[in-house]
């Protein structure tokens, strides 16, 4: 009898691979904890061996040397590795993503919609994944959190066309809007990780609870960090001073809360001036 923790670790690494695209790891999914993997459960139904590749032979009794395992030659997070540190440029990281095929999300999208601003800001802004006018537009931040994101900033003297930089997780709009899944954070992650190396920027600025947990490995919640000066860290390169920033979606729903999110611009301005990030005029 097999060990019950030994058919739960199988059973996640099928669920694993079968949501990968792996077409042999799903039929290991009828597993089940407990289950003998020879005595058949029920008089109709055996538990399966292990999965046959398409191109496989049925098993035969010869006793001869066994051919050297399959490999398994697409990984999209290796994938999205390998791109992003090709990339010299922002630019060429922009072309690089658009290229990438390894994220599902990217079949049911419009666009691919990688960042908006000035390439040389001080300030990046990492917010969650594309919403429906943002994958229209191929641009991040241009719904109506969007369209509120850039007024908050300029009554700061922040904006895109001059002094902000402006990203995402996720660069491809999860269907209906949901929340991105871990694994589909991990695959655009190297992205994300080779724009923040590329762009050095003085201050990075995360907007809602997602963007602030990836980035800042925090657990707490979005109304106890926001405002706070903390730190970011990423291997090669010194830390970079981040505040979280409420999310102007959840600003549209809860037009009380605007009153936290002008004392964090305020914070903002006086880290910026700190960091000697030149700021415009206010409004």
């Amino acid at each position: 009898m097999t060990h019950p923790q030994s058919d739960l670790a199988l059973r996640a690494l099928a669920d694993f691979w079968a949501d990968m695209g792996l077409e042999e790891a799903r039929a290991l999914r009828t597993w089940r904890p407990g289950r003998s993997a020879t005595a058949p459960s029920t008089p109709a139904a055996r538990a399966p061996s292990a999965p046959r590749m398409p191109d496989q032979q049925p098993p035969t009794q010869s006793t001869g040397p066994r051919g050297a395992p399959r490999k398994i030659n697409n990984n999209p997070i290796n994938d999205a590795r390998r791109l992003a540190s090709q990339a010299q440029s922002l630019a060429e990281l922009r072309a690089l993503v658009e290229q990438y095929e390894g994220c599902p999300l990217k079949k049911a999208a419009k666009t691919t919609v990688v960042a908006d601003g000035a390439y040389s800001a001080d300030v990046m802004i990492v917010g969650e994944a594309p919403g429906a006018e943002e994958d229209a537009r191929g641009l991040p931040f241009v719904g109506r959190a969007g369209q509120l994101l850039d007024r908050m900033l300029a009554t700061v003297g922040l904006t895109r066309q001059e002094n902000v930089y402006i990203t995402n997780l996720i660069y491809w709009r999860p269907p209906g809007n949901r929340d991105p899944s871990p694994i589909e954070m991990q695959m655009c992650a190297p992205f994300l990780l080779r724009q923040i190396e590329l762009k050095k920027p003085k201050l990075l600025l995360t907007a809602g609870k997602f963007a602030t947990h990836a980035m800042l490995n925090k657990e707490d919640g979005i109304m106890k960090l926001r405002g706070r000066k903390l730190s970011y860290a990423q291997d090669g390169m010194p830390a970079i001073p981040c505040i979280p920033m409420l999310h102007p979606a959840y600003l549209l729903r809860n037009p009380a809360d605007k009153a936290k999110a002008w004392d964090d611009l305020r914070a903002i301005a006086r880290l910026c001036d700190e960091l000697g990030i030149k700021r415009g005029a206010a409004l």
